[in-house]
């Protein structure tokens, strides 16, 4: 070994091709395999004199960093020469980060009552969207002449009048009724249809919560508990609630349970018509004949039922004033609950 040969060394090197990748493997064994060129020479410096060991083991370096670098030289040339999809796949280059979608405020507020009420042990039992009349009005005690029963209000299927889409996630209380044997303690929520002109406050398709729990000794205080508890959990501890007397043919006695507006801050403004109260849920006892009608003995059991729907909470949480928005696909709308994931 002398410096002559490591000068010729390095310019062969320096002076390399590759017009394939046979070449270009061939050029990796010839000078930095390991019997290449380059491995033999390091393995013969051991038998160098001393006193030029250490300026040979500098050259020897410096020729195998060259070759390593022209290596990578040829390799990327090679590459760049070949039409795009002829070129081969580089496996260590980092993938192609993809943006994240985000999740619909629907959703969002959706899963966020499931889990309030996971907490009470409440299961989630859903159903099906359409329903059969019995499901949805007979057996929740809604006579044939109630104005739920109207055209203009519940989507009947032309082809069976005793099939139509839900109006109400109820539908699933019944049949978890008839094929239960209390206590029971379900939310059903799910999406539901009403004959309803849509503007900015309501809509024909919106989406429910509903609660029922049956057993023995239940009480009116324990639904006012349980619902106090729901909204210091979905809205915050400074929450104001009150109940007012209402009517539903399914529960009696009845109720509604408004909260302070989270637009207005209770001042007044359109989405609260300008009250500072915003209704929210309505609920009671479930009546007794609704018991009878899933052969469940109202003498031993008691219940309480509520329900609420999932936009207006939504809209409240968010500060949204058009209940359309959701339904309306608008990315620059949705793109905003990113962080909510």
């Amino acid at each position: 070994m002398d410096d002559l040969g490591l000068e010729q060394l390095l310019e062969e090197i320096e002076q390399s091709t590759a017009s394939s990748s046979t070449e270009l493997e061939q050029y990796r064994i010839r000078y930095l395999g390991k019997k290449g060129r380059v491995k033999e020479l390091f393995s013969q410096l051991r038998n160098a004199d001393t006193g030029v060991r250490q300026a040979l083991g500098a050259k020897l370096n410096h020729i195998k960093h060259r070759a390593e670098e022209k290596f990578e030289s040829l390799k990327l040339k090679l590459s760049s020469d070949k039409p795009e999809d002829e070129q081969e796949a580089d496996l260590s280059r980092p993938g192609v980060p993809l943006p994240l979608g985000s999740r619909h405020p629907i959703s969002i507020v959706r899963n966020q009552m499931v889990k309030i009420f996971e907490h009470l042990g409440f299961a989630v039992s859903e159903g099906p969207e359409i329903e059969t009349d019995w499901n949805n009005f007979t057996a929740l005690n809604i006579p044939e002449d109630h104005p739920a029963r109207d055209m203009q209000d519940t989507f009947f299927l032309q082809t069976d009048p005793d099939i139509l889409l839900r109006t109400h996630t109820s539908p699933q209380q019944i049949r978890v009724m008839e094929n239960s044997t209390p206590p029971i303690r379900i939310i059903c929520p799910g999406r539901v249809y009403r004959n309803e002109t849509i503007s900015a406050r309501a809509h024909c398709i919106f989406h429910q919560v509903e609660g029922l729990y049956i057993d023995e000794k239940v009480s009116f205080v324990d639904l006012k508990q349980t619902l106090y508890y729901f909204a210091r959990e979905m809205f915050g501890v400074d929450i104001k609630t009150r109940f007012r007397p209402s009517y539903f043919p399914f529960t009696e006695p009845s109720a509604e349970m408004d909260i302070s507006c989270l637009i207005c801050k209770g001042k007044g403004c359109p989405v609260c018509k300008h009250s500072g109260w915003v209704e929210i849920l309505g609920c009671g006892m479930v009546d007794p004949s609704v018991l009878e009608n899933c052969n469940i003995d109202s003498s031993k059991y008691t219940g309480y039922a509520f329900g609420l729907g999932i936009e207006r909470p939504a809209m409240l949480k968010y500060q949204i004033a058009d209940i359309r928005l959701f339904f309306e696909n608008d990315m620059r709308f949705l793109e905003q609950f990113q962080s909510a994931l």
